[in-house]
């Protein structure tokens, strides 16, 4: 199993329950930049092309494998709070077998942490670019 923290002991819940402590959105920001710093570092080797998220404003890398039926997602960005939102989607996705992954209401986990109404339109457009990366993944998985 992999040792990155997502999706094992940081889970979309810890996140709506801490993002829920914050009264302002600077603060949550802030908790969202360093969730980022606690993503594992994605060897630069698998910076490539293929790899690469189009649709977002930074550059984002995705590498997935199948471990014992649950999907390992490897993430960087150039960008700290894209690093930090790629901790918010990998508490939801990594480590779950690929029909978790698809079932999981995103847009309701979403909504919980009002993100999408904080974000700019391109970085909204960059986190459904990620999650629908995710899901083919996923669907292409199952």
């Amino acid at each position: 199993m992999s040792d990155n923290p997502f999706g094992n002991s940081i889970t979309a819940d810890d996140i709506v329950d801490t993002l829920s402590f914050f009264d302002d959105w600077e603060e949550r920001y802030k908790y969202i930049i360093d969730l980022g710093k606690e993503l594992p570092p994605m060897a630069e080797n698998l910076h490539t092309e293929e790899r690469k998220i189009k649709g977002c404003q930074s550059q984002v890398w995705i590498d997935t494998r199948l471990e014992d039926g649950r999907l390992q997602l490897d993430v960087d960005s150039d960008a700290f709070i894209v690093k930090g939102l790629l901790g918010v989607v990998l508490a939801a996705y990594n480590n779950k077998a690929p029909a978790e992954i698809l079932s999981f209401d995103i847009d309701g986990y979403f909504n919980q942490l009002d993100l999408l109404n904080h974000l700019s339109p391109t970085r909204g457009n960059g986190l459904r670019a990620m999650v629908a990366r995710i899901r083919d993944i996923a669907t292409a998985a199952a």
